[in-house]
């Protein structure tokens, strides 16, 4: 009970207040030092503080409370940190200042929770009696923030989770006037969903320990609980749920100990009652309140296997199984989430009426709630044999009943046993088109999910899936010719549907991992030509089309002693180039778009294949993708790109050459990407230009390979001038693979390996810094080490280290330091370093690099690096400055905490 100075509240005589005064003085230790100088306004109004009922009774305060902390403690906050607290702690308390930005709010709490995670919640308190000041400064019926509540409220969860600060709080009825019905919870503040759910959080905290539980049963919290799981704010219910959830568990953690099955009737009184409403709830003929009951039970069985949890089910699940008997089943995807996190506890997996409970459901709730619980059964580890095989039946419905509408001869070979199109089921696939392709999608991506599983069903009737996808792209794109009325109303239904398509299309690329009969295979082949000749087509069904066409080219048969195409995929192939062709001229720039990346990855997988050079080169295809570089669109340009990087590399762009230019054709091409790599506007046709470039230098493209150096020099002298730093990052990407071949290090080491490089022998090493030098890699390398975007200048390091840790043994410091040219290099280092981009007066010199490299602290430079770019003011005192820092502000103006 706390009193207040109000108005219908007795006021206490002056003599009482002085007296209440020095005995708060004594608790709360007034005499600190204010970090923020005399300014009055952070100084809370002693005379409104509320009283305990100790000090409002006129007795001596409890001796935990009234006693200071000894001064040889060990201190668990930081000292300024704690000269900050009392400031602040004033401003929340004071309504007049409200904080302008909730989130330090959660980054205070996330402190609070490391600070008492660390040490003794009651040390923190008595370091910093002005937490105590500020809840209690809460209990005053004043206009706070409802942020402000909901951290008070969850700080106190947070002290009181230990259980002698929770006895700390308790000598002073804090907690229940935080959590009782005269605290927030009876306020208008309570219609904010923050301060319901920071009740929530903060019960959830508190609840760690016996006593706590005798606190919630005491203070009438379990009432509030049930009633918020029904709150219109679907996170406020969510943590109600999970709070009940928590409590239970934590209720019988003692009992499970001491009987492995406790019965019913020997649960604590916290526990019984959260049973006794479940049950109630269960029983109830409102969906909602069934579906709150599931829910419970789902997080419970979800994060609790003990024992106890079986004496649970077994009571609880004839009333589960009662739902089945009602029309319609109420709550049916909680209900499904609630045999399924059953079903996979280890406590429950013996249990025979839970699955009997599941074959049940299966029957009872329709195709479209049965597909979830279906595929949840199929994943499952240990199952018996015949409930997978009623799921996968169950699963396979929609399907086999679309079979079944094209079928031109009754019966449906290939099939598991009970898996014939339901009459139920085809009422469902024809009763909408909404319903129809909300269950045709999901039972697509259901059996997706199922295919590459290792517990999947044996044998996978890859023949009548295939058979099925192909089925329902026919009838979406209207070259279905069925004979039965349903097969002419699903026709119906389906045609255009861009949603069904996709799903097919999808499933179809997951089912190319396993072959089917030939005669399958080609129908495949064909209804994906027929996709990407459409005119109908969506972009996105064209992308899921040459997707899946690629993974099925790929998975084709190679012919016994030969790596090439087999004679149906060159026959495809040729069917394809042309339409191929003419999506690449489409005025959809997502088409061209795709159509590109398909070309990429068909050269990548199949241009050293005789056939397919071939038919590629007897196309226009070549032609079209080098004149999309100067596509309107970025993205397509970027693509173009990366088509073209890949042609010349396998020999396909060519064309009649002139004598004076026997290769004109790559150098046309080499001019072109740097051109686009000096001029393009945007960013993605250049990063584009510089992955090809490095994939030329790491591949040995015939181009690059003439004179590599030149090469690596034009391309990092444009690189260095680039805006976006991941140009430049790329660049250094470039430079590191050059380095390596220089020093004749493998392509495919990495800076950052465990094993270190070898050391370079002084011969070789020399040379090498020398061509390393005339190419200009170091200059480059060392402005990216002062990079402003981090990202460059950690690859940068990496380069360096790894450089000098191949040329360790090439000159002395002494030496190195007494050259003229290694004087100019550090100047210039030192320009780089604070932003001048100017180029030293003459070449650097092996010798200078040496000393560049032995004068820069890398391994300090990179440990500086790889923290965060916030590191210096993520800190508890700069988020508590910050946060005075906003008081008075507007909201506009507001702070960047950390």
């Amino acid at each position: 009970m706390l009193t207040r100075s109000r108005e219908g509240t007795p006021d206490p005589s002056k003599a009482e207040r002085a007296a209440h005064a020095a005995a708060w003085s004594r608790v709360v230790g007034r005499r600190r030092t204010d970090p923020v100088g005399t300014d009055r306004r952070f100084q809370p109004a002693r005379d409104a503080l509320p009283l305990p009922t100790w000090l409002s009774q006129n007795a001596p305060p409890p001796l935990a409370l009234a006693l200071p902390p000894p001064r040889n403690h060990c201190v668990i906050m930081d000292p300024e940190c704690s000269k900050l607290l009392p400031a602040l702690c004033a401003v929340l308390a004071d309504p007049r200042q409200p904080m302008a930005d909730d989130t330090c709010l959660e980054k205070l709490l996330d402190w609070f929770k490391t600070v008492t995670e660390a040490g003794s919640s009651v040390l923190l308190l008595q370091e910093n009696p002005c937490l105590v000041e500020l809840l209690f400064q809460v209990l005053k019926p004043q206009d706070l923030s409802s942020g402000v509540l909901s951290f008070s409220l969850r700080l106190a969860g947070i002290l009181a989770a230990q259980e002698n600060c929770f006895q700390y709080l308790q000598q002073g009825e804090l907690l229940r006037g935080l959590f009782g019905e005269s605290g927030p919870l009876g306020r208008a503040a309570w219609t904010a969903p923050t301060v319901r759910s920071g009740w929530i959080q903060g019960l959830r905290s508190l609840a760690q320990h016996p006593s706590a539980l005798h606190f919630l049963v005491g203070c009438g919290a379990l009432g509030t609980i049930f009633s918020l799981q029904g709150d219109p704010s679907l996170f406020v219910a969510s943590a109600a749920r999970q709070l009940l959830a928590h409590v239970l568990a934590l209720c019988m953690r003692g009992q499970a100990e001491e009987h492995p099955g406790p019965q019913a009737s020997d649960w604590p009184t916290c526990a019984q009652q959260i049973v006794d409403h479940i049950e109630e709830s269960l029983r109830s003929t409102d969906s909602p309140q069934v579906t709150q009951a599931l829910n419970v039970l789902s997080t419970t069985f979800g994060h609790c296997h003990s024992p106890w949890t079986q004496v649970l089910w077994v009571r609880l699940s004839p009333l589960v199984a009662c739902l089945l008997k009602k029309d319609p089943v109420p709550a049916t995807h909680s209900l499904v989430d609630l045999l399924l996190s059953a079903a996979r506890s280890p406590v429950l997996s013996s249990n025979c009426g839970l699955w009997e409970t599941l074959a049940q459901t299966l029957n009872h709730l329709s195709c479209t709630q049965a597909g979830p619980l279906a595929l949840g059964v199929l994943k499952l580890q240990d199952c018996p044999q015949t409930l997978r095989a009623q799921a996968f039946g169950v699963l396979l419905q929609p399907l086999a009943c679309v079979l079944e509408a094209a079928a031109q001869a009754p019966g449906l070979p290939g099939l598991p046993a009970g898996t014939a199109g339901d009459s139920t089921v085809v009422d469902a696939l024809l009763s909408s088109r909404s319903t129809c392709v909300g269950l045709l999608c999901q039972t697509l991506a259901h059996v997706e999910l199922l295919q590459p599983m290792p517990q999947r069903p044996s044998p996978w009737p890859q023949a009548p899936l295939l058979g099925a996808a192909v089925t329902v792209l026919r009838f979406c794109n209207g070259s279905a010719a069925p004979t039965s009325d349903v097969g002419r109303r699903l026709c119906v239904i389906l045609v255009g549907c861009v949603r069904v398509q996709r799903a097919a299309l999808d499933f179809l690329g997951t089912l190319a991992q396993e072959l089917g009969p030939q005669e399958l295979v080609t129908q495949v082949l064909a209804v994906l030509l027929e996709s990407l000749k459409s005119p109908e087509s969506s972009p996105t069904v064209l992308k899921k089309a040459f997707q899946a066409t690629l993974r099925w080219l790929r998975s084709s048969p190679k012919p016994s002693g030969c790596s090439d195409m087999d004679p149906h995929s060159q026959q495809f192939l040729r069917e394809l180039l042309p339409v191929l062709q003419k999506r690449l001229c489409s005025p959809c720039w997502e088409v061209r778009d795709s159509g590109l990346e398909f070309l990429t990855q068909l050269t990548r997988c199949w241009g050293g294949q005789a056939g397919f050079r071939h038919t590629l080169l007897a196309s226009e295809v070549p032609e079209l993708a080098e004149q999309l570089l100067r596509d309107p669109e970025s993205y397509v340009r970027a693509s173009a790109v990366k088509a073209m990087g890949q042609l010349p590399s396998q020999g396909l762009r060519t064309s009649p050459a002139s004598p004076e230019h026997p290769r004109g054709q790559q150098k046309s091409l080499l001019l072109d990407l740097l051109h686009i790599l000096s001029a393009d506007s945007e960013g993605f046709p250049r990063r584009a230009v510089m992955q090809v470039f490095t994939e030329w230098l790491r591949d040995g493209h015939a181009e690059v390979a003439e004179d590599p150096e030149q090469f690596v020099a034009r391309v990092l002298q444009v690189a260095s001038q680039d805006l976006d730093w991941e140009v430049r990052a790329q660049g250094l990407e470039l430079a590191l693979v050059f380095l390596a071949q220089t020093l004749g290090q493998p392509a495919s080491h990495c800076p950052c390996a465990v094993a270190p490089p070898e050391v370079a022998p002084p011969g070789r090493l020399a040379q090498a810094l020398q061509a390393l030098c005339r190419v200009r890699l170091f200059e480059f390398a060392f402005r990216a080490l002062f990079d402003c975007d981090r990202p460059v200048a950690q690859k940068s390091c990496d380069l360096l280290l790894f450089l000098r840790a191949r040329a360790a043994p090439c000159g002395s410091p002494q030496e190195a330091g007494s050259s003229p040219n290694v004087a100019s290099a550090e100047a210039a280092l030192q320009r780089w370093q604070v932003g001048q981009q100017g180029q030293p007066q003459e070449d650097l010199e092996p010798e200078a690099v040496m000393a560049m490299l032995r004068s820069v602290d890398l391994e300090g430079l990179q440990g500086a690096l790889a923290e965060s770019s916030d590191h210096v003011e993520k800190s508890p005192r700069s988020l508590l400055q910050d946060m005075l820092a906003t008081v008075g502000t507007l909201v506009e103006n507001e702070a960047d905490c950390y």
